[in-house]
């Protein structure tokens, strides 16, 4: 078999095309390692080299925020986040003082003092409140604004030039799209802003409370054996190795975090996908009594589930068993080590107690990670999957420039003809060659019907006109200013109401009731006019036939120039069939039409029709029959029919 374009041997290998990411920076492709693993590498390091880069990935793009294609108020709500949380420290600062101040006033027994203190308290109790609710204000308005910028920015990429469908038609780590987007970028754009802000904030305490520490605490002096040990700065010393003891053993104790949170995220969506297909397959299902089956499925993709998040609460449980047992024990031990200086009259009561609240708050400073290494793992699962999904979307978006495969072109008629395929091939994403090169002309108002056996690459090619397959060479060329509507053989009906359902894709208040009620009446769905405007599930309670009728209805409705049906009666008895195809003759004459099927009796409501057959390289055009005799010089012209005239002659 010919091995597809690009992978030949001695092959030049085409240059990288640099694309742009949403703030403008170039998103270089991934390093070899990633792409084509080295075989000396290790399958450990391979997969090492592909999480680094993910993450690198997820950055180009989210980082865009505070870039000058982002959000105007990215920039004031952070700067305003910070100076927030710097105030919200200097009164925590103020209630430790405070609070060495009011217990020094009880140990005294000064009751004008303490009543002073009480009356400051309230004060810095409602500043401190307040502060707190403005930093929920600012860091979850960072949160909300970061994830509605980057959830546009991908879901435009997605949507453009049908990259959502072509992603369902190549490899790569991008399964299940819309939980990424939904769930995995709302953690991947949440968790950064907590860290931030308790970074952060916890810099800010552990700097300025470890001052206090210093301060208040100064030297302690122990003796033992007979010798004199003096410890600068004990209690500070005390907190750090506090903090490094619980940090250092949460790392070791989650090392596995983040890989058991990403199989946590990939088992939940598959369990949804699952629910999802017997949803949109219920009718199917039900007919064939397929429900023990599909609960089979739908069990062992509940059993991952409930196998990931056994080895989730495992993680959970360890990490609890630390960061527990380490806010039990911290506010006991500055006691402890503050007792002899307290009993020897070195340090007052007042003084204990302000040390105390500031070890408390430096070993919460140090120990930030015990808390928030469950979310930091989670955030970085869902970053990966979604930079996957990125980078799925970067390879179509190079391949839509000319790295890599070929594409197919599209462009304008240099002529009156309607549609031309001009030396089409259409391959797979793998270069694999699905239809050989091919040379078509179709005049406006011609009707051509695309046969051949099942296999061949006819709804491929119907979909390389549409557009919707990129991958080949050649061109698919338009007359210009002409509209194209497409009728799958499964129409999508959208939620909402009927109305909606038979005007899409345009807006449902573009054509009046009357005109979709007659648009209904002329496909044969009188029963629906009464239904209108009613809102429903209609996708599941219209039958494969009616919804056809209704892709026809709307064809109508959007009177286009160009008509490509692909199996679009199949669900159509053929008295309907014969109805449809009528009425789509008598309603729209001057509308080219092009449809893709397999019965026969179709042919009398074409005018010509070509036959691809499977051949090794891809399939070809092997013949062009003229349905109904016309005038003039034939359009249709067929590069295989071409090389086989000599080859008939010489015979």
């Amino acid at each position: 078999m010919e091995k597809p374009a690009g992978k030949r041997e001695g092959a030049k290998k085409p240059p990288i095309v640099d694309i742009k990411g949403e703030n403008g920076d170039e998103i270089a492709p991934p390093p070899p390692e990633v792409l084509e693993p080295d075989p000396e590498l290790s399958p450990e390091e391979v997969e090492q080299a592909r999480k680094d880069y993910l993450l690198t990935r997820f950055w180009i793009s989210a980082r865009g925020f505070w870039s000058r294609n982002g959000d105007r108020l990215a920039w004031p709500f952070s700067i305003g986040l910070v100076v927030l949380i710097i105030l919200t420290v200097g009164f925590q600062y103020g209630i430790n003082v405070w609070n060495r101040a009011i217990f020094d006033a009880i140990e005294k027994r000064d009751a004008t003092t303490v009543f002073h203190l009480t009356a400051m308290f309230f004060p810095l109790a409602i500043g401190s409140i307040v502060l707190g609710v403005a930093q929920v204000f600012a860091r979850m308005g960072i949160q909300r604004r970061w994830r509605a910028w980057l959830t546009s920015s991908v879901l435009t990429r997605w949507l453009a030039n049908g990259r959502y469908y072509q992603l369902n038609l190549v490899g790569g780590d991008h399964k299940n799209p819309e939980y990424r987007i939904a769930e995995d970028l709302r953690i991947a754009t949440d968790s950064p802003v907590d860290f931030l802000a308790g970074v952060t904030s916890a810099l800010l305490s552990a700097a300025t409370f470890i001052v206090v520490l210093w301060t208040i605490g100064g030297a302690l002096t122990v003796t033992l054996g007979g010798s004199t040990i003096t410890i600068p700065g004990f209690l500070v010393i005390a907190a750090m190795l506090y903090a490094a003891i619980a940090s250092g053993s949460i790392l070791v104790i989650g090392r596995q975090f983040v890989q058991v949170s990403e199989d946590k995220n990939q088992a939940e969506a598959d369990f949804r996908y699952t629910l999802t297909r017997v949803r949109e397959n219920g009718e199917s299902i039900a007919l064939l009594g397929g429900e023990e089956e599909e609960r089979g499925g739908i069990d062992r993709n509940f059993t991952g589930v409930l196998r990931q998040w056994a080895r989730l609460a495992g993680q959970h449980m360890r990490t609890t068993l630390v960061s527990q047992g380490s806010s039990l024990v911290a506010p006991v031990v500055p006691l402890l080590l503050c007792a002899p200086k307290f009993l020897d009259g070195s340090m007052s009561l007042g003084q204990v107690m302000q040390a105390a609240s500031a070890f408390t708050i430096v070993q919460s400073a140090f120990g930030w990670l015990v808390d928030n290494y469950p979310r930091l793992a989670d955030w970085n699962a869902c970053a990966r999957r979604i930079a996957s999904l990125m980078m799925s979307l970067d390879g179509l978006e190079r391949a839509e420039q000319g790295d890599g495969l070929g594409r197919i072109k599209r462009g304008e008629t240099s002529n009156d003809a309607m549609l031309e395929l001009h030396d089409l091939s259409v391959t797979l994403d793998d270069g694999t060659a699905v239809v050989g090169e091919t040379e078509v002309v179709i005049e406006p108002g011609e009707r051509l019907l695309v046969a051949g056996e099942s296999g061949t690459g006819k709804s491929t090619l119907v979909r390389a006109i549409a557009g919707l397959w990129p991958w080949g060479g050649g061109s698919v060329n338009f007359h210009p200013d002409r509209r194209l509507f497409m009728l799958p053989q499964r129409p999508y009906v959208p939620s909402g109401s009927l109305r909606r359902a038979v005007a899409y894709p345009g807006a449902e208040d573009a054509w009046t009731v009357e005109e979709i009620g007659e648009a209904l009446h002329k496909v044969g769905l009188d029963h629906l006019k009464e239904k209108i405007a009613e809102e429903g599930p209609w996708d599941q309670t219209l039958s494969g036939g009616e919804k056809q009728r209704l892709a026809f209805a709307r064809l109508l409705l959007h009177d286009p120039d160009i008509v490509v049906l692909d199996e679009a009666t199949s669900a159509l008895d053929e008295k309907s069939q014969d109805k449809m195809m009528r009425m789509v003759t008598d309603e729209l004459p001057k509308a080219t039409i092009v449809s893709v099927a397999h019965r026969v009796e179709l042919e009398a409501f074409h005018s010509r029709k070509i036959v691809l057959e499977r051949h090794r390289g891809g399939a070809k055009l092997v013949s062009d029959i003229d349905l109904i005799p016309r005038k003039g010089k034939r359009k249709l012209l067929g590069r295989f029919l071409r090389q086989r005239k000599p080859a008939k002659k010489a015979a």
